[in-house]
């Protein structure tokens, strides 16, 4: 028998392009599920298509009733037109500067808001557009939408794995590996030197494969990562979290989509809303979790992020001191860093 949890049976289903059932509402992810399929559940082709309120909005839907009510989910009626290809080209934010009008679009009555909900929510945990067909099918991945609402705030890390590590001109460090019993997400925590009985110094680290790993100038994120390192070090001693939240939780490819749309003039709040995520999909759960795993229940934290101070707080972790995280400018990162500041209420 599986160890899946719920959770990770949905999210492999949803990225896998398979239905889900979420509560009496199934549902196949617009990206991944393939016109076969929907030929197969679909027959007639009457399937809507349910996306977010922010989503609806950048498609011209604010002015329908229910695109404006209470920023819930937004139906879309089908229509013979609105094939696999063109609901992708609709979900997808990328597209709409170079395809021509899509339309006329039908917002309509979203039957069960909390089935709907839950729904977008798997698909940004799964790391897909948050756009989905709704079906009828009798073989599905059933999931409660209980479930997926309290996916994304771990309480317990398990810890998995844990190794010395030797880093250059770092004291001695040890590598713990944690997994989300949740999604199945696997996050590290390096503990670099030893604490000496002071309260440790903590950064939270949120993955980014582009300015981690290749050096992206479009983001701050790879000197931010070997600054804190280096700080860590001179402290003597401290805690860096390694999340996997890349693009502040929406996922490789979706950071990437947003990046596209910041070569086409949006600033970084703007790209996500505009692919139907919140301005920062983070949370920290997870990261305290880690921390009390680790037997550590009161930090400093080395952040300029006031989301992260309240976010460990929210969690039962006690934040004795914000220490700033400054990192200088460059041409292609000046904008990102000033949005934060002015949009996203980064601290100096």
């Amino acid at each position: 028998m599986s160890d899946a949890s719920p959770i990770e049976r949905a999210i492999a289903a949803m990225r896998a392009g398979r239905p889900v059932r979420i509560g009496e509402t199934v549902l196949v992810s617009v990206e991944t599920g393939t016109q076969a399929l929907l030929d197969l559940l679909d027959p007639d082709h009457r399937a809507p298509m349910l996306i977010s309120a922010q989503r609806a909005i950048a498609l011209g839907l604010a002015n329908e009733k229910e695109a404006a009510r209470d920023a819930g989910p937004v139906e879309i009626g089908h229509c013979q037109w609105l094939d696999r290809d063109t609901a992708r080209a609709l979900a997808d934010p990328g597209q709409d500067f170079d395809r021509a009008p899509i339309g006329p679009l039908t917002a309509i009555s979203v039957e069960n808001g909390r089935n709907a909900n839950a729904g977008l929510t798997l698909a940004r945990l799964a790391g897909l557009l948050p756009a989905l067909w709704i079906v009828e099918a009798e073989s599905a991945v059933a999931i409660d939408p209980a479930d997926v609402a309290s996916a994304s705030n771990a309480l317990v890390a398990t810890i998995v794995a844990r190794a010395r590590l030797p880093l250059d001109a770092l004291p001695p460090s040890q590598i713990v590996a944690f997994r989300d019993p949740a999604s199945g997400e696997e996050h590290v925590a390096l503990l670099v030197g030893a604490f000496g009985g002071k309260l440790p110094l903590v950064r939270l680290h949120s993955e980014c494969l582009t300015g981690d790993v290749f050096g992206s100038l479009k983001c701050d994120c790879g000197p931010q990562l070997r600054e804190a390192l280096r700080i860590l070090g001179d402290e003597g001693g401290g805690v860096l979290l390694y999340l996997r939240q890349e693009g502040r939780g929406i996922g490789l490819a979706n950071k990437l989509r947003a990046y596209a749309l910041q070569d086409r003039g949006l600033d970084t709040v703007d790209a996500n809303r505009r692919l139907g995520f919140a301005d920062d999909e983070r949370n920290y759960g997870m990261a305290a979790a880690m921390l009390r795993a680790l037997g550590i229940d009161r930090v400093r934290l080395l952040t300029n992020n006031p989301n992260k101070v309240s976010g460990l707080e929210q969690e039962g972790i006690e934040v004795a001191q914000r220490v700033a995280h400054h990192m200088p400018t460059n041409p292609h990162n000046a904008d990102y860093l000033a949005t934060k500041r002015k949009r996203s209420g980064h601290l100096d």
